[in-house]
């Protein structure tokens, strides 16, 4: 049902200097705030209950794309990666398969022919005309439908609904001193990336928005994240 995607291992991204250096580097002033029980248990109920609303009333939709990708692009329906979350722990990071099976070699095989499309992967880890992406999976892509089996992450504690963005283990060098912060927090199905840009956004600014999430937690930011990914989703904001 699931399947790993190997471009977790492939050789697709330069590496900042792991001391900080680079364009990714945060200040270091930013501060590094530690929830008490009480935030931890209220953040970690309303992952439960959001995630269980979720299943409840948008259960049919999640079949529904389950079935058009099985229909359009076969088994596997699901693929997992490999991400760090708290504490740079691994867990498996569930989506909807959105590429063709052997991506990580499409990817290096497109890479290695045109310096423009290496350039912008270095910049955004993204690619506007992405080769591995299906019909399909730029549709789903699109609506951020790819995202919704991130609900079981949830569920299982690897995630929140809110956070820093889930990262792969070839990425963590990008984060420079924003690690620790990174670490401080389970990664979210969304976050102030997703809702000020997105994929618009270079990799070194998502850090810094990372960091600026974790500095400033509170359960009124997250709700506002809630609130302003709604909107996002519905505009197609940053999507690709």
């Amino acid at each position: 049902m699931f399947r790993s995607d190997s471009t977790t291992t492939g050789n697709v991204v330069r590496r900042f200097p792991p001391d900080g250096g680079g364009p990714s580097a945060p200040p270091l002033e930013a501060s590094l705030p530690r929830l008490s029980l009480a935030q931890r248990i209220v953040k970690r109920a309303i992952d439960i209950i959001g995630a269980l609303v979720f299943f409840t009333l948008f259960g049919p939709l999640y079949l529904m794309v389950a079935l058009g990708v099985l229909i359009s692009m076969g088994r596997p329906v699901h693929f997992w990666q490999t991400r760090l979350g708290e504490r740079g722990q691994r867990f498996r990071f569930y989506k909807f398969r959105s590429m063709v099976r052997n991506s990580d070699h499409v990817l290096d095989e497109f890479l290695s022919r045109s310096d423009m499309a290496r350039t912008e992967w270095d910049t955004f880890q993204k690619l506007e005309k992405d080769p591995r992406i299906t019909p399909i999976g730029a549709v789903i892509r699109k609506l951020s439908l790819d995202e919704l089996p991130q609900f079981w992450n949830v569920l299982k504690g690897d995630m929140s609904l809110v956070g820093p963005r889930p990262c792969m283990e070839r990425q963590r060098s990008l984060y420079g001193r924003g690690w620790t912060h990174y670490c401080a927090m389970r990664p979210g199905i969304t976050g102030l990336w997703q809702v000020s840009g997105r994929n618009r956004l270079s990799y070194a600014r998502r850090v810094e928005l990372d960091v600026e999430y974790v500095s400033n937690w509170s359960l009124w930011l997250d709700i506002k994240i809630l609130f302003r990914t709604v909107r996002a989703v519905i505009s197609g904001e940053g999507s690709r």
